[in-house]
């Protein structure tokens, strides 16, 4: 008779946790998975989907400006947020009902409850206590507000996507990815979009030529950045809302958003009975092999705070399967990590930025190119590409690529399979481009950037 009521049991039924519940599975492990909010996790509800869709959605409105360019007469497009927001549902449904079926297919049992570790090998779920040989966390994270004054009136990127009316007049907070997409989200659909931040620049981790290019972009296209400011209470007057900043000015808004960070999810689910340890920010701290501080207890994704992507989950997913019961021990190799910004326009990148590729190897070449792209010599838009390769000098590998332009995330996942695969600045001029392309110009970069003086 087994020891266990399953060789696996997983908390959380995101990208992650649905992965390594699966393929566990698939090797002969006895799996139960138990989700107590929405299969798929923030990434198919709350997160990558529905945040493309809108992304999506808010392109369509500067598309019909620029079509007079190009012989077309269109009226001025009315929006229907509630329209979209519907039609929005319907595809996560559609998405959620397709999760479940790739469980069950598997053979691993759901539970819609909400799972607490009760020690190193139990768990308990809808009241009812379950034994497994390993117990995998996977619940994400968490958007978090600051504790100001008010704050409570403020939304998040969870609550955005649930909006039936589009605001007139909205202040996102923050700087990183999930702000900037969201300004460009609203300023698209027709709203005055302002982003605030604490810092003088948005993307601080990235490359900041990039960054740099990117906030110029945005901001032609129509969203403020005001900068160097921070919110210090939040008011509600009458219909709208009223922001003090720091140094005393007041905004008025339609709605506030907060995109300023989230906290993994571990908050009272009994970690500690299991001798879990978690870190100062509340995340699980595991080794290369997601196992944490109890043997028995692996984690993976946003809980551990390591590289909070989607893809990264999946991939840690894979490697708790193959480790515990493929007989396959693997680690994730999180280097060279693609990542894209949907704004607009869009961003993306793989590998190392100029500051940190000078730091890590330096001596460096830096390759830049900066030209409005064919489509808009007839739309009328000024908008333009920027590209960047940054190669380590000694060994003429590319160690970095860098874009702002239309479908950057498209070009950018091609150039990674390159960076994975050490290639030098050589090839990238051996390769033949295709042409008439914007992706081209990462192969025709010939020209170093001269070192400043």
């Amino acid at each position: 008779m087994p020891q266990f009521d399953f060789d696996l049991f997983t908390i959380g039924a995101g990208s992650g946790g649905v992965r390594a519940s699966r393929f566990a599975a698939g090797f002969g492990a006895r799996v139960a998975v138990a989700e107590e909010r929405y299969l798929g996790g923030t990434c198919v509800n709350v997160g990558c989907i529905p945040k493309k869709l809108y992304s999506y959605a808010a392109h369509v409105r500067e598309e019909v400006h620029l079509a007079s360019g190009f012989g077309w007469k269109a009226a001025e497009p009315t929006f229907d947020l509630a329209k979209l927001a519907a039609n929005k549902n319907q595809e996560i449904e559609r998405l959620n009902g397709i999760y479940r079926r790739l469980l069950e297919g598997s053979g691993v049992k759901i539970i819609d409850e909400r799972a607490t570790v009760v020690d190193a090998h139990t768990v308990e779920a809808g009241g009812k206590r379950y034994t497994a040989a390993y117990i995998l966390v996977a619940v994400g994270g968490w958007p978090v507000k600051p504790a100001i004054p008010g704050a409570d009136l403020a939304i998040t990127s969870n609550e955005a996507f649930y909006l039936d009316t589009l605001p007139q007049r909205v202040l996102v907070v923050g700087g990183g990815y999930i702000a900037l997409e969201f300004a460009s989200i609203f300023n698209g659909m027709g709203a005055d979009s302002n982003l605030i931040y604490r810092g003088p620049n948005i993307l601080r981790s990235f490359d900041r030529e990039f960054s740099a290019m990117l906030a110029d972009e945005m901001q032609k296209k129509g969203v403020t950045f005001i900068l160097n400011a921070d919110i210090t209470t939040i008011e509600r007057h009458g219909r709208c809302l009223r922001a003090t900043m720091a140094d005393g000015t007041v905004l008025e808004a339609d709605c506030i958003m907060y995109a300023t960070g989230r906290a993994p999810n571990t908050h009272n689910l009994g970690l500690e009975a299991a001798g879990v340890k978690v870190n100062a920010k509340g995340a699980i701290v595991v080794d290369g092999y997601s196992q944490s501080t109890a043997p028995s207890v692996y984690a993976i994704g946003d809980v551990t705070d390591r590289v909070n992507l989607t893809p990264v989950a999946t991939a840690e997913g894979m490697a708790v399967a193959n480790t515990l019961f493929n007989r396959r021990p693997t680690t994730v190799d999180y280097s060279n990590i693609p990542t894209a910004i949907f704004a607009d326009p869009n961003a993306a990148n793989v590998g190392l930025g100029e500051e940190a590729a000078r730091a890590q190897h330096g001596e460096i070449d830096v390759y830049t190119a900066r030209f409005r792209p064919l489509k808009h010599t007839l739309s009328g838009s000024k908008e333009q590409v920027f590209m960047k390769l940054v190669v380590e000098r000694a060994s003429d590998r590319v160690v970095g690529a860098h874009m702002v332009g239309v479908d950057a995330g498209e070009v950018i996942q091609g150039i990674a399979i390159a960076l994975k695969c050490g290639a030098t600045k050589a090839q990238f001029d051996a390769t033949i481009g295709i042409h008439p392309t914007a992706a081209e110009e990462f192969v025709t970069m010939r020209t170093a950037r001269k070192p400043a003086a």
